[in-house]
């Protein structure tokens, strides 16, 4: 039996979507993509991948803040 998870179906949709051309997007199309991508967020956020990216991306802007200072 083949089990797709649900994530990486989310992460194909949205690959699929934003290769299309921007002019050929209507506004109900890009609205229907950030539906979808804050879908993906809610379902990484609490796992481990979501807490690695959540943490690096932490780190990346505290050294921005210091750099800046």
């Amino acid at each position: 039996m083949l089990t797709i998870n649900v994530a990486v179906l989310l992460v194909i949709i949205v690959v699929l979507r934003l290769r299309r051309r921007t002019e050929a997007r209507s506004r109900f199309d890009e609205k229907m993509t950030v539906v979808i991508v804050l879908a993906l967020g809610i379902m990484l956020a609490p796992t481990d991948v979501g807490q690695g990216i959540a943490h690096f991306l932490g780190q990346l802007v505290s050294g921005v803040s210091e750099a800046g200072q």
